[in-house]
Order: C-alpha cells, then structure tokens, then sequence
C-alpha cells in the first residue's frame, strides 16, 4: 500500500530520554519498511512544517506539553507514542496498544479535535495539580529518577506527613468558596501523575475541565485516599467537592506549587480554562 504521508517522528531531546530515542529508530524502521516517508527531529524541531502531513510526538506527557507550548497554533494531525515516564493521554487515546498495532492504526485513522487548557498563559493537555501534588512535583525537580514510578512514590509519602494545607479562594462561575484546600485538581483528562485517575468523569472533548477540591484532612487518612484517587473513586467522599466548568480562577496569600501536565509551577494565583477543539489528533 502506498501512503501519501510525510511523517515527522518528534523524540523528547533530553539526554535522559533513551527510551524515546531507542522507541524514535523503531518506528522509523517499521516506516521505512511499509515504504512511508519521514523525517526524525530530536535537538532541533521544526520551525515550520512544510510538505509535513502527521506529526508524531515520542514521549511522555511532559514532552506532550512542551510541543503543545512551542506550537500553540499547529493544525496538523498529532499522535503521541508512549516514550516517557508517564504516558496518561497516550492511554486515554490509545489504551495499552502496541507499537505496531499504534503505527498501522495511524497509517489508516481518522482523526477527532481535543479540548485543551490553559493556566497563567501556558497550556495543559491532561490537567492542572495544585498543592500536595505540586509539591511532589517540585520535590523530584533535578532528581535522577528511579526505576518505575519508585520516585514517584518515595516523594508521595515524604509529602503525604509533611505537606501543609493552604487557605484558598476559588471562584467557580457565580460561585466563590474559600476553604483550606490540601489539594485541587482542574483536569481536562480522566488522569495524570502516572495512572492516578483524578477526573474519572472527564472527556477530552466535552469542553469543560473537571475540578475536585480535597479539603483539609489529616495525614493519617491522606494514606487511605491516595489509593481511592488513583483508581477514581473518590468523587462521592464527603471531603471532595467536584465540579465541572469553562473556567476557575484561584487564588492564596502566598505562592503554593503546581503543576500543568507534570511541568512544575509556583504561583498564588491560577486562571484556567478550557479551549474546546484546540489540537487535531489522530485516533
């Protein structure tokens, strides 16, 4: 079969990312095998995209967001292959699919246009993490990473005892709610943080973002929510107030850490909202 495509493979460039650039040479191997045209960009990515039909994005949700962030306007078809430590919108996309399952789906796929978010001028795919799981993101800043998500879950109970709340005001369409928060999630996905499904109701495609505001709660219970979040079941807790909405404004007296798809942030104040149908993606 002939393929009228000019592929561009997009690897993470960081000299950590040996998974994205080893998983970058086999789909261009399989490519050049079913003869389709490509080209394979790693320290230096395009700065335009002419004769390009499909770009394909190899990484993880970071590398996910920087692109998004450099090319905030791209109207080409987007794919992105599990290259990274957290892959949470390749598996809402895709699932646990194999390469070559991934690479023969794309070659013959339609494609379906993703809402997006954007938070103090910078966007987000998955969503925005304020408070406890900001500070683990902060926490692993300039750390080598451990093998699995053993990082990952070190910081978790470093920070599950010693994370203190903070007073937030949040306002909400016409409402406006000021409450000592432990943490607050605006996801436009149903997970991030590595499989921790916190919108289980979220549709990328719904345009509207997920809130669930974690109010105060002792350290001791902190242990006994955490599983109940990672497998979404926590939207019912009395100490979880969950909403949908376009848009949020939050603020505090001090900055607090944050993060937007994994990308650490440190702010006291957070404008989010949904951007309806903003990228093309190839499903």
């Amino acid at each position: 079969m002939i393929y009228e495509k000019h592929i561009a493979l997009i690897c993470n460039p960081t000299p950590e990312a040996n998974k994205a650039f080893s998983l970058t040479d086999q789909i261009a191997v399989s490519l050049t095998n079913r003869q389709v045209k490509h080209s394979i960009f790693t320290i230096y990515w395009p700065q335009v995209w002419s004769d390009i039909t499909d770009v394909w994005i190899i990484g993880g949700d970071g590398t996910l967001n920087y692109f998004i962030n450099q090319y905030p306007e791209i109207k080409l078809p987007l794919s992105v292959f599990k290259g990274g430590t957290g892959n949470d919108f390749h598996w809402m996309l895709y699932g646990d699919i194999g390469m070559e399952k991934q690479i023969q789906m794309l070659l013959r796929s339609t494609t379906q246009l993703i809402d997006a978010g954007i938070c103090n001028g910078q966007l987000f795919i998955n969503g925005v993490g304020i408070g406890f799981d900001g500070a683990i993101v902060k926490d692993l800043l300039g750390k080598k990473k451990l093998a699995g998500k053993a990082s990952y879950y070190i910081s978790i109970l470093k920070n599950i005892v010693g994370y203190t709340e903070k007073k937030y005001t949040i306002s909400i369409d016409s409402e406006e709610i000021i409450q000592d928060c432990f943490m607050i999630s605006v996801a436009n996905a149903k997970r991030y943080g590595g499989a921790f499904q916190v919108a289980p109701k979220a549709s990328v495609s719904d345009q509207l973002l997920d809130v669930n505001i974690v109010g105060r709660i002792a350290p001791l219970k902190r242990i006994t929510l955490l599983p109940v979040i990672e497998k979404g079941e926590h939207l019912d807790l009395s100490i979880i107030r969950y909403f949908q909405t376009k848009k949020i404004f939050i603020h505090t007296t001090s900055n607090v850490p944050a993060h937007l798809d994994g990308e650490f942030l440190n702010s006291d104040k957070f404008e989010i909202k949904c951007l309806p149908k903003k990228f093309l993606f190839s499903v």
